[in-house]
Protein backbone atom coordinates (compact mmCIF):
# COMPACT_ATOMS: atom_id res chain seq x y z
CA UNK A 1 0.00 0.00 0.00
CA UNK A 2 1.13 3.54 -0.72
CA UNK A 3 2.31 5.62 2.23
CA UNK A 4 -0.14 8.53 2.81
CA UNK A 5 2.71 11.11 2.80
CA UNK A 6 3.95 9.70 -0.48
CA UNK A 7 0.45 9.82 -1.95
CA UNK A 8 0.11 13.48 -0.93
CA UNK A 9 3.41 14.27 -2.67
CA UNK A 10 2.28 12.51 -5.86
CA UNK A 11 -1.06 14.34 -5.73
CA UNK A 12 0.70 17.69 -5.34
CA UNK A 13 2.77 17.13 -8.50
CA UNK A 14 0.34 19.06 -10.71
CA UNK A 15 1.18 18.87 -14.43
CA UNK A 16 -1.09 21.80 -15.37
CA UNK A 17 0.41 24.12 -12.75
CA UNK A 18 3.95 23.08 -13.72
CA UNK A 19 3.22 23.56 -17.44
CA UNK A 20 1.56 26.92 -16.86
CA UNK A 21 4.44 28.20 -14.72
CA UNK A 22 6.98 27.04 -17.30
CA UNK A 23 5.15 28.62 -20.25
CA UNK A 24 4.49 31.94 -18.44
CA UNK A 25 8.22 32.45 -17.95
CA UNK A 26 9.50 30.98 -21.23
CA UNK A 27 11.11 33.79 -23.26
CA UNK A 28 9.96 32.46 -26.65
CA UNK A 29 6.36 32.22 -25.46
CA UNK A 30 6.24 35.61 -23.79
CA UNK A 31 7.86 37.28 -26.83
CA UNK A 32 5.51 35.60 -29.33
CA UNK A 33 2.30 36.17 -27.36
CA UNK A 34 3.06 39.65 -26.03
CA UNK A 35 3.90 38.91 -22.41
CA UNK A 36 3.12 36.50 -19.58
CA UNK A 37 -0.32 38.07 -19.10
CA UNK A 38 -1.37 36.30 -22.35
CA UNK A 39 -0.84 32.87 -20.69
CA UNK A 40 -3.34 31.44 -18.18
CA UNK A 41 -5.98 28.81 -17.61
CA UNK A 42 -8.81 31.12 -18.70
CA UNK A 43 -10.36 32.33 -21.95
CA UNK A 44 -10.00 36.08 -21.58
CA UNK A 45 -8.29 39.12 -23.09
CA UNK A 46 -5.59 40.08 -23.88
CA UNK A 47 -5.46 38.24 -27.19
CA UNK A 48 -4.00 36.07 -28.50
CA UNK A 49 -4.39 33.86 -25.43
CA UNK A 50 -2.48 30.68 -24.54
CA UNK A 51 -4.77 28.64 -22.31
CA UNK A 52 -3.27 25.72 -20.36
CA UNK A 53 -5.71 23.21 -18.84
CA UNK A 54 -6.08 19.52 -18.06
CA UNK A 55 -6.52 17.29 -21.07
CA UNK A 56 -8.96 14.42 -21.38
CA UNK A 57 -6.58 11.51 -20.85
CA UNK A 58 -3.62 10.22 -18.95
CA UNK A 59 -2.47 7.42 -16.70
CA UNK A 60 -2.17 7.71 -12.93
CA UNK A 61 0.09 4.62 -12.89
CA UNK A 62 -1.26 3.31 -9.56
CA UNK A 63 -0.16 6.55 -7.88
CA UNK A 64 3.16 4.95 -6.91
CA UNK A 65 5.62 7.58 -8.16
CA UNK A 66 5.18 9.24 -11.53
CA UNK A 67 1.99 10.03 -13.38
CA UNK A 68 1.38 10.58 -17.07
CA UNK A 69 -1.28 13.24 -17.40
CA UNK A 70 -2.56 15.03 -20.49
CA UNK A 71 -2.22 18.79 -20.68
CA UNK A 72 -4.24 20.75 -23.23
CA UNK A 73 -2.77 23.81 -24.93
CA UNK A 74 -5.25 26.13 -26.63
CA UNK A 75 -4.28 29.24 -28.56
CA UNK A 76 -7.29 31.50 -28.96
CA UNK A 77 -7.61 34.61 -31.08
CA UNK A 78 -9.58 37.80 -30.58
CA UNK A 79 -13.35 37.59 -31.24
CA UNK A 80 -12.77 39.93 -34.22
CA UNK A 81 -10.92 37.10 -35.95
CA UNK A 82 -7.43 38.49 -35.33
CA UNK A 83 -4.91 36.98 -35.64
CA UNK A 84 -5.81 34.54 -38.37
CA UNK A 85 -5.50 30.78 -38.28
CA UNK A 86 -1.98 30.70 -39.75
CA UNK A 87 -0.63 32.93 -36.97
CA UNK A 88 -2.47 30.96 -34.30
CA UNK A 89 -0.93 27.76 -35.68
CA UNK A 90 2.53 29.34 -35.48
CA UNK A 91 1.90 30.44 -31.89
CA UNK A 92 0.67 26.95 -30.99
CA UNK A 93 3.86 25.39 -32.32
CA UNK A 94 5.98 27.88 -30.36
CA UNK A 95 4.09 26.98 -27.17
CA UNK A 96 4.36 23.26 -27.96
CA UNK A 97 8.11 23.55 -28.50
CA UNK A 98 8.50 25.42 -25.22
CA UNK A 99 6.45 22.80 -23.38
CA UNK A 100 8.59 20.03 -24.89
CA UNK A 101 11.66 21.68 -23.31
CA UNK A 102 10.37 21.14 -19.76
CA UNK A 103 12.30 17.89 -19.16
CA UNK A 104 15.54 19.72 -20.00
CA UNK A 105 14.92 22.51 -17.47
CA UNK A 106 15.48 22.63 -13.73
CA UNK A 107 12.26 23.93 -12.26
CA UNK A 108 11.90 25.80 -8.98
CA UNK A 109 12.79 23.82 -5.82
CA UNK A 110 9.13 23.21 -4.97
CA UNK A 111 8.10 22.10 -8.47
CA UNK A 112 7.72 18.51 -9.68
CA UNK A 113 10.31 16.87 -11.91
CA UNK A 114 9.10 16.54 -15.51
CA UNK A 115 10.73 13.60 -17.25
CA UNK A 116 8.87 13.58 -20.57
CA UNK A 117 6.52 15.69 -22.69
CA UNK A 118 5.02 13.99 -25.74
CA UNK A 119 2.29 15.13 -28.16
CA UNK A 120 -0.73 12.82 -27.97
CA UNK A 121 -2.67 14.07 -30.96
CA UNK A 122 -2.69 16.43 -33.91
CA UNK A 123 -3.10 20.18 -33.95
CA UNK A 124 -6.80 20.90 -34.22
CA UNK A 125 -8.29 24.10 -35.64
CA UNK A 126 -11.74 25.20 -34.48
CA UNK A 127 -13.68 28.25 -35.60
CA UNK A 128 -15.50 29.57 -32.56
CA UNK A 129 -19.04 30.97 -32.74
CA UNK A 130 -17.83 34.41 -31.65
CA UNK A 131 -15.72 34.70 -34.83
CA UNK A 132 -12.31 33.82 -33.48
CA UNK A 133 -10.19 30.76 -34.13
CA UNK A 134 -8.65 28.30 -31.71
CA UNK A 135 -5.81 25.87 -32.23
CA UNK A 136 -5.44 23.10 -29.69
CA UNK A 137 -3.07 20.23 -28.99
CA UNK A 138 -2.70 17.73 -26.16
CA UNK A 139 0.52 16.53 -24.57
CA UNK A 140 1.31 13.74 -22.16
CA UNK A 141 3.36 15.18 -19.30
CA UNK A 142 5.16 12.57 -17.19
CA UNK A 143 6.24 13.91 -13.83
CA UNK A 144 6.95 12.96 -10.23
CA UNK A 145 7.48 14.79 -6.96
CA UNK A 146 10.86 16.43 -6.40
CA UNK A 147 12.93 14.67 -3.74
CA UNK A 148 15.69 16.67 -2.12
Amino acid sequence: MTDPKHLLAVAAADPVAASLAHLKQHPDVTAAFGGPNHVSGLVEAPWPRLRVTAGPGGNLRALRWDTATEVLLEVIGDPTGWPGSAELRRLTLIAAGALAQMPDQDGPPDSPVVSRVTPTGPLALTELTVGSYRYSATFEVVLHPRVD
